[in-house]
């Protein structure tokens, strides 16, 4: 009798997750090492980096810290090339950092645009080309950028993140135009509204928190270590013919008018 092997199983993979020290990039760096895959925490504070690192490796997770600033590209280049070198292949990349900024359009500030703009959108490019070259010429690797229900959906207050977000959207679309030839598959994972510490503002509004629950199907918000079955998914081999596609875990919002 053959013995099936489970396509979802991370073990031998290494993943690189961007801003992943704390909320849903830490759940989703525990959740991709809990699948055995061996996961590098990004951050640009060193202290803060090194402390997320110790505390997956505490859990009994392989975990080792890569500190750079995902906003700068010769930086994001410098240091993956190092990793390429000193630890090995990046199999797995999740793009997860990101920033959140609130006010009126006519009242945008344009450096708050340039900041939102530099880390939920150029950082995505800088990020992914630098990882891309190396898995070009392995003829594989899976890159997972986050979306939000804002891919898809704009709200008052945060349209130049609803910008950025759905650039990332199309941006995952030309990703797997250019690369999926090489055996890379790019996927967007893109949650909806979930209980995490940028979100903490509006789980304590309580009118906020009432409209969510009515307009979202499940009646409820998410919680972070939901994600992390969709990000194994499209993280494995399971999804190895599955490419440019945003797969929305929203608790139906999106679905549903």
């Amino acid at each position: 009798m053959s013995t099936r092997i489970n396509p979802f199983c991370l073990d031998g993979r290494r993943a690189l997750l961007t801003g992943s020290c704390r909320g849903i990039g830490f759940e989703l760096a525990r959740g991709l090492g809990q699948a055995g895959a061996k996961v590098l925490i990004n951050g640009r504070d060193k202290e803060r980096t090194h402390a997320a690192c110790a505390k997956l490796r505490d859990e009994g997770l392989m975990a080792e810290a890569v500190v750079f600033d995902v906003t700068d590209y010769g930086q994001s280049k410098t240091a993956i090339d190092d990793v390429e070198k000193r630890l090995g292949p990046i199999d797995i990349l999740v793009n997860n950092a990101g920033i959140q900024h609130r006010a009126p359009l006519e009242e945008f500030a344009p450096e708050k645009w340039r900041e939102l703009m530099q880390t939920n959108l150029d950082a995505v490019f800088y990020v992914s080309q630098a990882v891309a070259r190396h898995m070009i010429d392995r003829k594989r690797g899976k890159i997972i950028n986050i979306g939000s229900v804002q891919s898809e959906l704009a709200r008052p207050s945060i349209t130049p993140y609803a910008a950025s977000k759905g650039a990332v959207r199309m941006l995952t679309r030309g990703m797997c135009a250019d690369w999926a030839r090489y055996s890379i598959q790019t996927n967007g994972l893109a949650p909806g509204y979930f209980q995490t510490e940028l979100n903490r503002a509006l789980v304590e509004d309580r009118e906020f928190s009432d409209w969510l629950c009515k307009r979202t199907p499940a009646g409820r918000w998410g919680q972070v270590e939901e994600l992390c079955g969709a990000a194994i998914f499209l993280a494995s081999s399971a999804s190895d013919f599955v490419n440019g596609q945003m797969l929305y875990v929203d608790g139906g919002l999106t679905s549903v008018v």
